[in-house]
C-alpha cells in the first residue's frame, strides 16, 4: 500500500532534486580539483596569502571563503548519508580546504593520502589534463 502523500508529481520532483544535487556536487568538485596546484598537499604548497588594497576587502575575502568552506562541508555531510547521491567525501574535502581552522592542514594530508581518495582525485585531473597531485609520505 502506497501512501497517499507519494505522488507521482512528488515522487518525480524528489527525483529531480537527486538529480540535480548530484550534477551540482559533481561540477563543484570536479572544478575544485583540476584547479588544485599539483603540489598544495606538498609543505611548500599551501595556498599564498592573498594581498588585499583594504582591511575590508581582506575581511570580506575571508568570511565568504569561510561561508563557502562551511556550506560545502555541510553539504557533503548530507552527500555522504546513504541514500544520497553525489560526492559526498569529496565535498566535504573541498569545504575543509577552504576553511581557516587550526589542524586543517593535517587533516588533508590524512585524507588525501589515503590511496582511494588520491587516485580518485587524480583521476579526475588526469580527464581534464592536469598534472596528478603530489603528496608527500608520513
Amino acid at each position: 500500500m502506497v501512501p497517499d502523500s507519494w505522488t507521482a508529481s512528488r515522487i518525480a520532483l524528489g527525483v529531480l532534486v537527486a538529480l540535480l544535487s548530484t550534477l551540482a556536487s559533481s561540477a563543484l568538485v570536479v572544478a575544485f580539483v583540476v584547479r588544485i596546484s599539483p603540489g598544495y598537499f606538498l609543505s611548500s604548497g599551501a595556498a599564498p596569502v592573498r594581498a588585499f588594497g583594504s582591511p575590508v576587502g581582506r575581511v570580506v575575502y575571508v568570511v565568504g571563503k569561510n561561508v563557502l568552506g562551511l556550506a560545502l562541508l555541510c553539504v557533503g555531510f548530507v552527500l555522504a548519508l546513504p541514500g544520497v547521491p553525489g560526492q559526498g567525501l569529496l565535498t566535504m574535502l573541498m569545504g575543509v580546504m577552504l576553511l581557516d581552522v587550526p589542524g586543517k592542514r593535517r587533516f588533508e594530508l590524512a585524507f588525501v593520502r589515503r590511496a582511494p581518495v588520491l587516485k580518485a582525485l587524480n583521476r579526475i585531473r588526469a580527464r581534464f589534463d592536469q598534472a596528478p597531485l603530489v603528496v608527500e609520505r608520513e
